[in-house]
C-alpha cells in the first residue's frame, strides 16, 4: 500500500507513525512539509478528505494561531499555508483516506 505522511522528523508523534507506516510494510513517501509546504489546495483536499475543517487541523499551542481565535476558516487555511508550522502532525494519506495521526496508531485505521 502507497501512504504520503506530511512529517516533521523532530515530532515524536510523527516519527512514531512513520515507523508504524513502514513496518506495516506501506510504501511511504514522506514530504516533511515544514520545507516543502503544500499549497492551499493540496491543504484544503487532504482536510476535506479527512473530514476536517482547518480550524480542527490547527496547532493552536503555536504562536501564529494566537491571532487566529476568531479567524474564518479561510483565513486559517491561509494562514496555515503561510505559516506551515500551523498544520497539526502528522497527516497521513492513503487510498483508503487521511487522518492526523495523534495517537500514531491511528494510522492503522487507513492501511
Amino acid at each position: 500500500m502507497k501512504a504520503t505522511i506530511y512529517h516533521n522528523p523532530r515530532c515524536s508523534k510523527s516519527r512514531a507513525a512513520l515507523t508504524l507506516l513502514t513496518e506495516a510494510g506501506a510504501d511511504v513517501t514522506v514530504i516533511e512539509y515544514l520545507k516543502t509546504p503544500p499549497t492551499r489546495d493540496e491543504l484544503a483536499a487532504l482536510l476535506k478528505r479527512a473530514n476536517l475543517t482547518p480550524r480542527e487541523a490547527l496547532r493552536t499551542g503555536e504562536t501564529e494561531a494566537k491571532p487566529l481565535k476568531d479567524a474564518t476558516e479561510a483565513a486559517i487555511l491561509d494562514a496555515m499555508v503561510n505559516h506551515p508550522i500551523l498544520i497539526e502532525r502528522p497527516i497521513v494519506a492513503t487510498t483508503k483516506g487521511v487522518i492526523i495521526a495523534r495517537p500514531p496508531e491511528r494510522v492503522q485505521e487507513i492501511l
